[in-house]
């Protein structure tokens, strides 16, 4: 006896990207663009998150055209930019002490915006500010609820331009101290009433605090990326993140919320720290890993 049409529930196709920084130079903004999209094909990645640096090919001095000429490229090589990342807001902070500071930042994020548009894909990854910057000793302690208002006001006023350009501002879990429980991040991103204001999601960030698949079930649709990393629970600090498959995070029910959120796009590797030794064999044992975890091979 067949099922009716209602009774199927179709789970969108979950597909794997790596991001650009997982090469060698991509911290640097060195890795030519298009070595690194010809490289991430060879591994089986179906897509490239590319980073907005301060100078090369994708930074703040590119040129909308060069962009659009890019992603044509990419095209022909049968990979997609899965979305835009950017480092550059953890030194100019969307919530610092300092005016000047954050007027930067918001001029960052609208170029990521613009770049995001001529590459074609539709969501950036957003530091949301911090309280404070783990890795930045001495930085600024920034006021819990002065961040909260400071982000609030920085969204408002750059949601114009998202929604004008049809790109999303994901707002990443990240270690800042700010955001901390999923139910704040929902509230907060639900405030805008906008579908161009999200989560772009870190399953190994959260791992200290929480688990990555409660996070996607109350968030839901309001994931618009996904990054895949892992983490030992058992060391608790930044030295906790390990390659997938090697941590605590529990692949197969994070799989399942995400079909559950009816999450369709991508699963993005972010592999940093590289290896010493031979560090492209990182970026294989990623795309062979993510195959397991979306269940393309058993053998």
């Amino acid at each position: 006896m067949s099922r009716s049409k209602e009774a199927v529930t179709l789970v969108p196709r979950l597909r794997k990207a790596i991001n650009y920084w997982s090469f060698p130079g991509g911290s640097e903004g060195a890795k030519d663009v298009r070595e690194c999209l010809k490289e991430a094909k060879a591994f089986g990645f179906e897509g490239v998150e590319l980073c907005l640096s301060e100078k090369g090919e994708v930074s703040l001095e590119s040129d909308p055209k060069g962009l659009e000429r890019l992603a044509k490229d990419a095209k022909a090589m049968g990979v997609e930019i899965s979305s835009l990342a950017s480092g550059l807001l953890w030194g100019s902070s969307l919530t610092s002490e300092k005016p000047s500071t954050r007027k930067r930042a918001k001029e960052i994020v609208r170029k990521q915006i613009e770049a995001a548009s001529a590459l074609g894909t539709d969501a950036i990854l957003v530091i949301p500010g911090a309280v404070d910057v783990f890795f930045m000793p001495g930085g600024e302690v920034v006021q819990y609820d002065a961040v909260y208002e400071r982000l609030r006001e920085a969204i408002q006023d750059l949601l114009p331009f998202a929604e004008k350009h049809g790109v999303a501002i994901g707002l990443e879990n990240v270690w800042n101290k700010f955001l901390l429980s999923p139910l704040e991040a929902r509230d907060f991103v639900d405030s805008f009433k906008s579908k161009y204001v999200g989560i772009f999601f870190d399953t190994g960030n959260v791992m200290p605090f929480g688990y990555p698949e409660q996070w996607i079930r109350i968030l839901g649709k309001r994931i618009k990326r996904v990054h895949v990393k892992d983490f030992r629970r058992g060391v608790g600090t930044v030295e906790g993140f390990v390659d997938l498959l090697e941590g605590d995070v529990n692949w197969p029910e994070v799989v399942k919320a995400l079909g559950e959120a009816g999450y369709g796009s991508y699963l993005i590797a972010e592999m940093i720290p590289l290896y010493k030794h031979y560090p492209l064999a990182r970026i294989r044992n990623a795309s062979t890993a993510l195959d397991y975890i979306l269940g393309r091979t058993r053998s």
